[in-house]
């Protein structure tokens, strides 16, 4: 039986100014699709270490089911906390003014963040090209995501940064290595930007998914190395395969965090608890062999398509975002309209920014059919 309401006008203005997903105009394309190569999700193709998947086993016959504290198990955030001390040296003992808690996935952690800084007319500097749902979560908070353009090289740099500050920045979202480009900053350029931001007495957020994910001789670079007055967010999902779990963590000020927390009781209360009990002992287990795996799948993307395109080579995460050339004369739909034809799934640049120059691929997909998806994009693009 249909609805008697009238639902549209029961909206709030808010959700009625959020768009649907980019993302989903390529699946609705894929449909047609039997076999896809599929090269547009963000999705690990590895699974989870048998250790973890045992210690969420034994979590649930421990009856470990129940909430934990909302800042999370004292058993993970002991070692968070040695995480973030052996890298950085920071300090969460005794009166330490540093405070870590667990969050419901990355994004939840950033929708806590946007939440707590964030109010009506407020401005948060975002690097163009950006993950999705960045923007949407400034219009959440009733706020505005001022974008930083990165183009040609995907680096938000504290100059480009520092043309975007106005008397209304609160914060700038900083994602290094980089979720659509694969992009790595170097030391001396996030050491810039930390710079940058204290001196304008703005919060630096440090989105850290794929932190793990560099190629040598590559190094990650955190702002968490020169600064404590920073809020670093990572996650465990893309690390170690368990995307569907949604654990992450935030870490920075405890004023902050105290007030993050506030938020977070009276949302999602606590991240799963029996996840959280699995991922106590994830910092043992050596993830060299799975870089060095990926590190030789961004080879491929580089070998195949580097003389073809415009392609900024990625030192990170597990994207590459190759330029349309100029001379096809598409749009970024156009483009993976003609892939989808060849059972090839990639997405289209304006999905992460205002430009609909690129697209993106994902090299998370066994190496055979990564080679074949490559190889029909280099005759699209030849």
């Amino acid at each position: 039986m249909a609805s008697s309401l009238d639902i549209e006008r029961l909206l709030s203005e808010r959700v009625k100014e959020i768009e649907t997903s980019g993302i989903r105009r390529a699946w609705s394309l894929a449909q047609a699709c039997e076999d896809p190569v599929n090269l547009s999700i963000g999705q690990p193709d590895f699974p989870v270490h048998d250790a973890i998947k045992q210690a969420a086993i034994d979590a649930i016959l421990e009856d470990k089911n129940g909430y934990t504290q909302t800042a999370g198990d004292a058993a993970l955030l002991a070692s968070i906390h040695l995480r973030l001390h052996g890298q950085y040296g920071w300090d969460f003992s005794g009166d330490s003014h540093l405070q870590a808690m667990v969050t419901s996935g990355t994004a939840g952690a950033l929708t806590l963040a946007c939440l707590t800084v964030l109010g009506p007319g407020d401005e948060i500097i975002i690097p163009d090209p950006y993950f999705v749902i960045y923007p949407t979560l400034a219009r959440i908070a009733e706020a505005k995501a001022v974008l930083c353009d990165t183009y040609p090289d995907f680096r938000m740099t504290a100059e480009r940064i520092e043309r975007c500050i106005t008397d209304k920045t609160k914060a700038v979202l900083l994602n290094s290595p980089a979720n659509p480009t694969g992009v790595v900053l170097n030391a001396q350029e996030v050491a810039d930007i930390v710079t940058l931001c204290k001196d304008r007495n703005i919060l630096l957020i440090t989105d850290e998914i794929y932190d793990e994910f560099v190629f040598p001789p590559t190094e990650h670079s955190s702002p968490a190395v020169t600064s404590d007055d920073v809020l670093v967010i990572r996650g465990y999902g893309k690390t170690y395969g368990c995307t569907g779990w949604r654990m992450g963590y935030a870490a920075g000020p405890k004023p902050l965090i105290d007030a993050m927390l506030k938020l977070k009781q009276q949302t999602f209360v606590c991240a799963p608890s029996v996840l959280q009990h699995a991922l106590v002992q994830a910092y043992e287990i050596d993830l060299a062999p799975l870089i060095a795996r990926f590190a030789k799948r961004r080879d491929m993307v580089v070998d195949i398509l580097g003389d073809v395109t415009e392609l900024v080579v990625p030192d990170g995460a597990f994207y590459a975002f190759p330029k349309i050339p100029a001379g096809h004369n598409m749009t970024g739909l156009e483009f993976i309209s003609k892939a989808v034809e060849e059972d090839v799934l990639v997405i289209q640049g304006d999905v992460f920014s205002k430009h609909d120059t690129h697209f993106r691929i994902s090299y998370a997909v066994p190496e055979d059919k990564l080679e074949h998806g490559l190889r029909t994009l280099r005759k699209l693009l030849s």
